[in-house]
């Protein structure tokens, strides 16, 4: 029966006296009351309808499941078996896993809040970009600095680097996953064009680049981009990126590449075991302690191995390697290992597997080209062996006035 009726005609004893119910009743085929319902709503008040509750076999172990996952980051099998042993749970496993598996959806959505409590499930990785520095000479360096914090310990872990590539990002987070002893569940990201192809992305739809699903998954974690405009959800290390302009204060104060990189390790151990977190008030490596057990662990060998594309120069007696017609001096004690070679649009860096062993400004380089405690230290063992450190620094300084193509460089 249509609602715009128009009753009129079914009206009784004169003026709009009556309205004749039962006659509205049989032209529209339906029940006395329906018709009266219909005439006169206000007799009958709507009564609010009842939700209705389902409860699942799940239902007295949900606020225990979330226990597990929110303070321990206990994964389904565990929190299955425990269901089974100690509550006495008659239900399957699957139940388990859809639900373990939508809480921790939940998790993910409200990150500012639930992540703070989740041990090893979540950390943050961004770079500090560009940041322009000067040494001494008034050479200028524009490096960036990656970060990486684990979410519930807010423990650190910050490596310099000469740019943000592909293999630069792979490389540093399998130094951070040796630093830290394994990687959470989850690493969140921006929206970084080396973790988001975006050429085929599109708002609210990101797709990630292959080479990085592919990094993820054989070290074993998840990536989650950020959303767009929601900078909060990467708090933590944003707050990381603005301590690292402390190293401001150093522009003109250092002399070159490796003192830098000195400082920038020397402010990752303050940061991680003198200062404390604002947000916890704790020293990170006391909560980290509490953490490091929830970290998966990692073969970072086969990573170096998959990812880690490096040429390998072998050190000549000289303690020289060759790198593209020209020689570079490292310390006497590599003279016969194998190191690698790194290069940005400044700088030229000698690495022995991860660690920083010399780094030159390609501005400077020459055929010929030392360190200086380098240069000193193969003179001493080599042909002035006889000779005092005073003797063999002032014959350093005559060979560089003689010899055009070589440069010796400070440390």
């Amino acid at each position: 029966m249509r609602k715009d009726i128009d009753v009129s005609i079914y009206k009784i004893g004169g003026e709009s006296i009556k309205i004749n119910v039962s006659a509205v009743a049989r032209d529209y085929n339906c029940c006395w009351l329906t018709a009266d319902k219909r005439i006169h709503p206000e007799k009958y008040p709507k009564v609010p309808r009842k939700e209705r509750k389902y409860h699942t076999i799940l239902e007295p172990y949900k606020e225990i499941i979330k226990n597990k996952i929110e303070t321990r980051n206990i994964p389904a099998t565990g929190i299955y078996d425990l269901l089974k042993s100690k509550y006495d749970y008659k239900g399957s496993y699957s139940t388990v896993k859809n639900f373990v598996s939508k809480h921790k959806k939940e998790i993910e959505n409200n990150l500012t809040i639930r992540f703070n409590t989740v041990k090893g499930y979540q950390s943050q990785v961004d770079w500090k970009e560009n940041l322009k520095l000067h040494n001494k000479d008034g050479d200028e360096y524009v490096v960036n600095i990656f970060l990486m914090v684990l979410g519930y310990s807010r423990y650190k872990y910050i490596e310099l680097t000469a740019d943000k590539t592909s293999d630069t990002l792979f490389r540093s987070l399998t130094n951070a996953f040796e630093y830290f002893k394994g990687t959470t569940e989850t690493i969140l990201f921006d929206n970084m064009k080396t973790i988001v192809d975006h050429t085929k992305s599109s708002y609210g739809n990101l797709k990630l680049n292959t080479s990085a699903e592919i990094f993820a998954k054989d070290a074993g974690f998840k990536i989650i981009t950020c959303k767009p405009y929601t900078p909060k959800t990467k708090g933590k290390v944003e707050t990381l990126a603005k301590i690292m302009n402390r190293l401001k204060a150093y522009d003109y104060e250092f002399i070159d590449w490796d003192e830098l990189n000195n400082i920038v390790k020397k402010l990752l151990y303050k940061l991680n075991y003198e200062e404390k977190s604002q947000a916890t008030n704790e020293y990170p490596i006391n909560r980290y302690k509490k953490e490091k057990e929830y970290l998966i662990p990692i073969n970072t060998e086969l990573l170096k191995t998959h990812y880690t594309k490096v040429k390998l120069y072998k050190v000549t007696k000289e303690s020289m390697i060759l790198y593209k017609g020209k020689k570079y001096s490292v310390p006497t004690y590599y003279v016969g290992k194998c190191l690698s070679v790194t290069e940005s649009t400044e700088l030229i860096q000698i690495n022995y597997n991860t660690e920083l062993v010399n780094a030159y400004n390609k501005k400077n380089t020459k055929k010929l080209n030392y360190k200086k405690d380098d240069y000193l230290d193969i003179m001493n063992q080599s042909i002035y062996k006889d000779k005092s450190y005073d003797e063999i620094e002032e014959i350093t300084y005559k060979n560089i006035n003689s010899l055009d193509e070589t440069n010796i460089e400070e440390e």
